[in-house]
């Protein structure tokens, strides 16, 4: 197996090769991967194609696809928080953010498979990306549990967080937020901040944070769980008891 397709709604990627072993990202339904090696009959090492992030995972989440299609970009990404699909005569629900692979007309192909989608749907790089449309992708989130590593609405990280709902904007980030932090332009000045601008935090030394501006010094983010805080100059600010949490270090504008 040289490139593969993800198979089941989310995928665990893990920094090595055990079951026990931390969980640093996950990969959604349609999602591509190159396989780096493989660690007997039931682990393999790999590299997303839409991000260049590495981890391990076992194959039985995988289906074996070519490399050209491996490459073929998928036209459309499933919107709803879940969404059914049936494959294999087998129903599961995918999560939003999820690419839907040869898709037309309520059915598509995943490697040998031919499946059916129900649910909500869009066209990532035809969006354009504006206030309404984060606060339309983001604000469902709220109260998915944080999880280390996560990307779906039953449990999600900083990061996760902003890069599946940029994916669903047409703009494909990097997976860790001090990764994110060099993508886009720095916005010099905290009052001159937009809506969609993504603001970084740290914790003395290095970038351990990332949310999304909301407008009106508010920014949604995944910090125990996906929720509405306050920024200011001075830095992340507990909407709930007025604390500072985290120091600002920087804003970005991706758009």
């Amino acid at each position: 197996m040289e490139y593969a397709i993800v198979s089941v709604p989310a995928a665990p990627v893990r920094r090595k090769p055990l079951h026990r072993k931390e969980m640093v990202n996950q990969l959604l339904f349609g999602e591509t991967v190159k396989v780096l090696k493989t660690r007997d009959p039931l682990w393999v090492k790999v590299r997303s194609l839409h991000d260049n992030y590495e981890g391990w995972m076992t194959n039985t989440l995988l289906a074996e696809i070519d490399e050209a299609t491996a490459n073929t970009m998928s036209v459309y990404a499933a919107a709803g928080l879940l969404n059914e699909i049936t494959m294999s005569d087998k129903k599961m629900n995918i999560p939003a953010g999820s690419s839907l692979p040869f898709f037309e007309n309520s059915k598509g192909k995943l490697g040998n498979d031919e499946y059916e989608f129900k649910g909500n749907y869009c066209k990532p790089y035809e969006q354009q990306p504006s206030e309404e449309l984060v606060k339309q992708l983001a604000l469902p989130w709220l109260n998915a549990p944080y999880l280390w590593g996560g990307r779906t609405p039953l449990g999600v990280d900083c990061s996760g967080f902003v890069q599946v709902i940029f994916k669903l904007m047409g703009i494909d980030l990097p997976r860790d937020a001090w990764q994110q932090a060099q993508e886009g332009k720095t916005v010099k000045k905290f009052k001159d901040a937009l809506p969609g601008d993504l603001a970084f935090f740290d914790n003395k030394e290095d970038i351990v944070h990332v949310g999304i501006l909301l407008g009106n010094d508010q920014i949604i983010h995944s910090s125990g769980k996906v929720k509405i805080d306050t920024i200011s100059k001075r830095g992340l600010i507990d909407a709930a008891t007025g604390k500072k949490i985290l120091s600002l270090q920087l804003i970005r504008r991706i758009w």
